[in-house]
């Protein structure tokens, strides 16, 4: 066969056409039925009696702004159910064995799927990265304000270090009234503490402003002791209530360099509530892989001819796509709870998913 470098030939453009219009066909498929559901299990909240939702709100702050944010969720598995769709069809026909019987190996063939995949992967990943994350911002105070609020009010044993050697505690902290309860701060140098103080309360006023309200401030020096007292103190102090207030939706607001000023920050003052942030962040990057792998994984199940036809390439296209999500969810959860690093989690199941793949892909006709 002539070897046509990078050249796109028909071939290539008839599958990347039908890659790319059985995915926007599938997207706008399950977006017209998820929405219907979704509105279905909301209608109290939109247009109850104690609604307070108004119709552009819904449809332009909401619809809207959850519309990317599903897809950009499910793409992988749009992804993979298109591919096993529109190649299952192929092989049906015949046109993949009469492909490959013109001299097309299946290498070759695998040019417009990894295009397509490419196209739709770097387009997830902009949205993903840049633009779904200020509509997140939209969506979720649309949800907080008319559906369920989930933000979090108030958190409990709460230190963090503000700066080199110098470290806060919260016994309790509540959002509602900007106040903190039994507050202290600890003041070391070459290991040792030099000062303490501690308070009844400290009350959040501004960006870094805070006051503190009945406090009692010790100065070490060797064996001397230094004691002062006051009832109110004005202070600026480098954090605030939205570094240990953290919601799981949080980390869906930012984008990618926010997310990872985010987590250098939290990590520089040794806080412990970054996982969701750093799942988050690599998670974004994964995706990408994902792509390729179940598109793969689609075209080398499905592009062998089956007597039942492509309903079994179907049903054990969905059982790999499930098991891929699921695994992801399960990684997750150990990385949330300490037994793996965040990104390790997120990995795994690529590299695990990768060998399945690799099987797969040999497997497939030649």
């Amino acid at each position: 066969m002539r070897k046509d470098g990078f050249r796109l030939t028909r071939i290539d453009r008839y599958i990347i056409r039908k890659f790319l219009g059985t995915y926007i066909f599938t997207i706008l498929l399950v977006i017209a039925i998820t929405v219907v559901f979704d509105f279905n299990e909301k209608i109290d909240h939109f247009i109850g009696p104690k609604s307070t939702a108004t119709m552009h709100g819904i449809i332009f702050d909401y619809y809207l702004n959850f519309i990317p944010y599903f897809i950009s969720i499910f793409s992988p598995l749009f992804t993979f159910i298109t591919v096993i769709f529109f190649t299952s069809q192929l092989a049906d026909r015949s046109e993949i064995i009469a492909m490959l019987a013109s001299g097309i190996s299946f290498r070759r063939l695998m040019r417009p799927y990894l295009i397509s995949a490419t196209i739709i992967a770097s387009a997830n990943y902009v949205l993903n990265a840049y633009i779904i994350p200020p509509a997140n911002v939209i969506r979720i105070d649309f949800q907080n304000t008319h559906i369920r609020d989930k933000k979090v009010s108030s958190a409990r044993n709460i230190q963090l270090e503000i700066e080199p050697d110098v470290f806060a505690y919260f016994d309790r902290y509540d959002a509602s009234s900007s106040m903190g309860y039994r507050f202290s701060i600890d003041k070391f140098k070459d290991k040792e503490l030099v000062s303490r103080l501690t308070a009844q309360s400290i009350k959040y006023d501004s960006l870094y402003t805070w006051t503190i309200i009945d406090y009692v401030i010790r100065d070490f020096d060797g064996m001397r002791e230094r004691i002062s007292a006051g009832t109110r103190k004005d202070t600026t102090l480098t954090f605030m209530p939205s570094d240990f207030l953290v919601s799981e939706s949080d980390c869906e607001t930012m984008t990618m360099p926010q997310l990872a000023r985010h987590i250098k920050r939290q990590k520089e003052r040794r806080l412990a509530n970054i996982q969701l942030f750093e799942i988050e962040y690599h998670l974004r990057i994964a995706t990408i892989m994902s792509f390729f792998i179940l598109t793969l994984i689609g075209a080398s199940l499905s592009s062998r001819k089956m007597k039942g036809g492509m309903g079994l390439n179907i049903g054990i296209g969905f059982a790999l796509s499930f098991s891929y999500i699921l695994f992801s969810k399960i990684t997750s959860t150990f990385a949330i709870s300490g037994y793996v690093s965040p990104m390790v989690a997120v990995w795994i199941p690529n590299i695990l998913y990768l060998f399945i793949t690799i099987f797969l892909y040999r497997k497939a006709p030649r």
